[in-house]
Formats: structure tokens, C-alpha cells, sequence
């Protein structure tokens, strides 16, 4: 997993770093963004973009944060019937509008 979105991404989604990512995998749950590490290409540019400084890499990334970004692409969320999985970019899908049980409990 080579980026992590944090806490200071919860209601603000600014959206900067969807625009600047190379490979859209950058995908919108309804309260933050998450990064897809399968299809990360770690090239750093959503970490620039970020005008609240949410994202960082993995192992400066809260533990807590960077379990829950997997959460949200392994583990079945709220009102949707499977995994987001990989699905080899967000413009494939519509956004997610949900979130993970720790953020929507945030």
C-alpha cells in the first residue's frame, strides 16, 4: 500500500488528488477518499495535490487509517451486495457513497 488517506480527509473530499492521479485509483466513499493499493502506482502526485495534506505514505500512515483503507476495498460496505475490489479505476464505477464502519462512525 503505498499512499493512505487520513482523518483530515473525512468531510472535506477537496478531490485535488482524484485530478492528479495517473492511474484513477482514487475512489469516493461518502464522507473520504481511498486510495486503491492494488492499482496505486505510487507516483506520489495525490500526495501533492492534497490541500489539506491527508494523504501520506504507508508507513507514516496512521495504523488505524491504513487498515481501513483496506477494509474498504476487501469487506463488503453497508447497502452494497460485494467487495469494491479492484475494479481498475474509479471512472469505471460511479462513486461508492459509502463509507467503512470507522469512518461513518467517526
Amino acid at each position: 500500500m503505498p499512499f493512505v488517506i487520513g482523518e483530515a480527509c473525512i468531510d472535506t473530499m477537496d478531490r485535488s488528488c482524484m485530478e492528479e492521479c495517473p492511474v484513477d485509483c482514487i475512489y469516493e466513499g461518502g464522507r473520504k477518499l481511498y486510495i486503491n493499493p492494488a492499482e496505486c502506482i505510487d507516483c506520489g502526485a495525490c500526495e501533492l495535490a492534497c490541500p489539506v495534506e491527508a494523504i501520506t505514505v504507508d508507513r507514516k500512515a496512521d495504523p488505524e487509517f491504513k487498515q481501513d483503507a483496506l477494509r474498504f476495498f476487501t469487506e463488503v460496505l453497508p447497502g452494497r451486495d460485494e467487495p469494491v475490489g479492484n475494479p481498475g479505476g474509479a471512472a469505471k464505477i460511479e462513486a461508492i457513497g459509502v463509507d467503512t464502519t470507522m469512518i461513518a462512525e467517526y
